[in-house]
């Protein structure tokens, strides 16, 4: 739609050194024709006939039109919305630490994966090293249990087996005998017990060989090897943790982008969730526009649109509408997505523009066949056949119509009145013009 008033249209019409040469000229025909009518009534007397027939104004020309009824006609709407990134990430770690290195700054591209930043893992990296060595040690118990007792040890568990059986034989010997002595009262009864008590401790310790060497030839219980796994597994467990915490001291960019803000520099201690970097998806950018209701119901999903950015104009895809209202400029939000080609930037202006059909009927003129009336009226003039007895085919008069202006369309206005279809309007000279004027119209 036009932007420029209608009276100020006109007045740049009027003003131009075209239409201001035609009326210096016609004044100046005038002036002359009256001063040489002046001069000749100094001479001689003429009649009333010969004076009138000198003095009769010559019909102008005029341009005109015949107006067509129209039905419709076309109107082009303009929406601003602005570039939104389809993803924006405030990147930070999931622990704290002390920063040793930041490897992007602003304005950096960047892909998925690349590394942006690194904390310090010197006293993870021991703890690490010190549950390794425990998980080995672990492993190697684990490893005994299941193999089992060596041939060498269970040969030296027999072997003192039978050290404790010949020892225990030799003692009951010497108690059989201390016995014997000791009923024919050749020696004290303490030195009778003390060989019996020998005896008997001999016993035990054959009893606790003879178990020894029973567990080794039986094998590990089960219930030792399945606790030593349990503490293998547990040490696993705490190593793994580890290697998580090591890993998220290392910060990556989650999805390709630009570097739009560092917030921090190396040796800063950092907190948990603190943004250290803030990356910005620009593969496929995203326009956001607010459209009327009635505009919006009109979009067919996965439309190509055409926008206006930044100077240039791109084809976007309606990518989605989103059901609600705003409740404050009564507009539902259109969601438009650029090619990943498109050379443009989060928050700059986008110009949506769409044409529509309004259903009015009415005629299209000239701007320039406008006139202005009272009260802000406007009107146009017509010519129709002149109403005296005038023989001159050849000259009509002016009329005025008066009208609404409906539209306006550049040079152009959409307006209804006392007009119809075939009228023949003066399009050009309207300010020379009265009604009931005499004009010639070349067009007709």
């Amino acid at each position: 739609m036009n932007q420029q008033s209608i009276p100020e249209i006109l007045e740049n019409e009027k003003s131009s050194p075209v239409k201001r040469w035609q009326l210096a000229l016609a004044g100046s025909i005038i002036l002359l024709a009256g001063v040489g009518i002046g001069k000749l009534n100094g001479k001689f007397e003429p009649n009333d006939t010969s004076v009138q027939a000198q003095t009769q104004i010559r019909p102008l020309s005029v341009e005109t039109t015949k107006i067509q009824l129209a039905k419709n006609y076309q109107t082009e709407q303009s929406y601003t919305g602005e570039v939104v990134a389809m993803r924006t990430s405030e990147i930070g770690f999931e622990r704290g630490g002390k920063l040793v290195e930041i490897l992007v700054d602003e304005g950096d591209r960047v892909t998925k994966g690349d590394i942006l930043a690194e904390l310090d893992t010197a006293n993870l990296q021991a703890q690490r090293q010190s549950l390794v060595a425990q998980k080995a040690q672990a492993e190697a118990r684990l490893v005994e249990l299941k193999n089992g007792a060596r041939i060498e040890v269970i040969a030296a568990a027999k072997a003192r087996v039978r050290d404790v059986e010949k020892q225990l034989k030799l003692e009951q010997i010497k108690r059989d005998r201390r016995k014997y002595l000791y009923e024919q009262g050749a020696i004290s009864k303490e030195q009778f017990d003390e060989v019996a008590f020998n005896s008997q401790a001999l016993s035990e310790r054959l009893n606790n060989a003879q178990s020894n060497l029973e567990e080794l030839l039986n094998g590990t219980r089960y219930e030792q090897k399945a606790g030593q796994q349990a503490a293998v597994d547990q040490l696993s467990a705490q190593i793994t943790d580890l290697d998580i915490t090591i890993a998220k001291s290392t910060l990556k960019a989650p999805f390709n982008g630009t570097i739009g803000l560092r917030s921090v520099d190396e040796g800063t201690v950092v907190e948990v969730g603190r943004s250290i970097v803030r990356l910005v998806e620009d593969n496929q950018p995203e326009v956001k526009i607010g459209v009327p209701i009635d505009v919006a119901r009109k979009l067919i999903s996965q439309s190509q649109q055409q926008l206006e950015i930044g100077g240039k104009s791109y084809s976007a895809r309606v990518k989605s509408i989103l059901p609600e209202v705003d409740p404050a400029t009564r507009t539902r939000t259109v969601i438009l997505q650029l090619p990943s080609t498109a050379q443009v930037s989060p928050k700059e202006i986008a110009r949506f523009k769409i044409s529509q059909t309004q259903e009015i009927e009415g005629y299209w003129l000239p701007i320039t066949a406008l006139v202005k009336g009272d009260r802000g009226l406007w009107s146009c003039y017509a010519v129709v056949d002149k109403k005296d007895d005038t023989n001159d085919s050849k000259s009509y008069q002016v009329e005025r119509r008066l009208i609404e202006v409906l539209e306006t369309n550049g040079k152009q206005v959409l307006v209804r009145g006392t007009i119809q279809a075939g009228d023949t309007i003066i399009t050009e000279g309207t300010q020379r013009l009265v009604p009931g004027q005499l004009v010639i119209s070349q067009s007709i």
